[in-house]
């Protein structure tokens, strides 16, 4: 979605964002962060811990003060605005949900306090009931909901107030895998009904390219990179973006000169690669490398190959297990293969990448190559 307001003004900008915490040297959570989400986008800040990413959610939100920098909402400063005074709403990870009330009084707590009307109240708290799909269970309390319901009711106390900005502080991740990728679809269909701007923080990258219109990527307290799901995904900015966002290969050294023929760093994705017994056509188009098996995972709907390259390093290929196949079906650790893959495929990316202790390491996914 690219839609702004009318005026082009965006939904959120941040110019020169700095967040100083007290120590011997401070330590610095934010370091000049400027970035812009337009008005009814779904946009992801994703990173690792510590990457400042929840501590800018809090500068927007109002709830730390930054060190330097300015926040607009909507085109208004609103830097030393209390919480109260700026029109967003949180929704946080463990819910927050009052036990003692009932969905429909959870719901309508933030209207009683700002003293909005009773006849207004009832129809607000049933139109973000409705909007969540919990039409029917106002009368239920929390302890009679699942994981899922409940987040779905702090989601109808935050789109009540009918914020111009909703802040979603990695609201999913007290859900088991099933539930929160039921969850996903059902944040991503809301957002596109009620559409109003969601600010989305999470370490979780799949969540992060399923849900997004667009992504910041954060490290250290910056941003690596800000585009699509696809474009950061298929043309990472960095090494880093290329080794925490998915699964890559990176290549450097005297790998990436028999691989790719020539200095720097690069990034190949697994599922990019085809994997073969040795001495197998690479096919028109198609590079090609050869090297020993080392590791065959099974991991139900794909197969994960790592490969010791002749040339030095190791490769790891992904392949989906949509149906037996004769080249790649049979191979077994310690077989001699080779390995195909088209160079348009092959990223050229900056940067010094962090190595990893193994190419299977699940966070980063990331397989070093020197």
């Amino acid at each position: 979605m690219s839609a702004e307001t009318a005026t082009g003004t965006p939904a959120i900008r941040l110019s020169a964002l700095r967040k100083e915490f007290a120590g011997t040297p401070p330590v610095v959570a934010v370091d000049g962060v400027d970035l812009e989400v337009r008005a009814g986008e779904f946009f992801s800040m994703l990173g690792p811990s510590g990457s400042g990413k929840t501590t800018v959610l809090r500068m927007i939100a109002g709830f730390e003060e930054p060190t330097a920098g300015r926040i607009e909402l909507a085109g208004e400063d609103v830097t030393r605005r209390q919480p109260y005074d700026r029109d967003v709403n949180t929704v946080f990870q463990d819910y927050a949900l009052f036990p003692h009330m009932s969905v429909a009084e959870n719901v309508e707590y933030g209207l009683l306090v700002k003293k909005v009307s009773r006849a207004e109240r009832r129809s607000r708290v049933a139109e973000a009931l409705e909007q969540v799909r919990l039409a029917d269970h106002g009368s239920r309390r929390p302890s009679q909901l699942s994981g899922g319901q409940r987040q779905r009711v702090a989601l109808a106390r935050a789109l009540v107030n009918r914020p111009t900005v909703l802040l979603l502080d990695e609201p999913l991740g007290a859900l088991d895998l099933k539930l929160r990728e039921q969850m996903q679809v059902e944040l991503k269909g809301i957002q596109r009904d009620v559409g109003i701007t969601f600010l989305f923080v999470t370490h979780d990258q799949e969540e992060a390219l399923t849900l997004s219109d667009r992504i910041a990527v954060f490290n250290a307290g910056r941003i690596e990179q800000v585009g699509t799901a696809h474009e950061v995904y298929e043309k990472p900015a960095s090494a880093f973006v290329a080794g925490f966002v998915g699964t890559s290969n990176l290549l450097t050294g005297a790998a990436a000169r028999a691989v790719n023929r020539r200095d720097g760093s690069f990034a190949i994705r697994p599922e990019k690669l085809a994997v073969a017994p040795a001495g197998t056509s690479a096919g028109d188009g198609l590079e090609s490398a050869e090297g020993t098996l080392e590791e065959v995972v099974y991991g139900g709907s794909v197969t994960r190959y790592v490969v010791a390259l002749d040339a030095g390093g190791r490769l790891t290929a992904l392949e989906q297990n949509a149906g037996t196949r004769a080249g790649s079906a049979a191979l077994r650790r310690g077989d001699r293969v080779a390995l195909h893959w088209r160079q348009e495929h092959v990223i050229d990316v900056p940067g010094s990448p962090t190595p990893e202790p193994s190419p299977l390491a699940a966070s980063p996914q990331q397989s070093l190559i020197r």
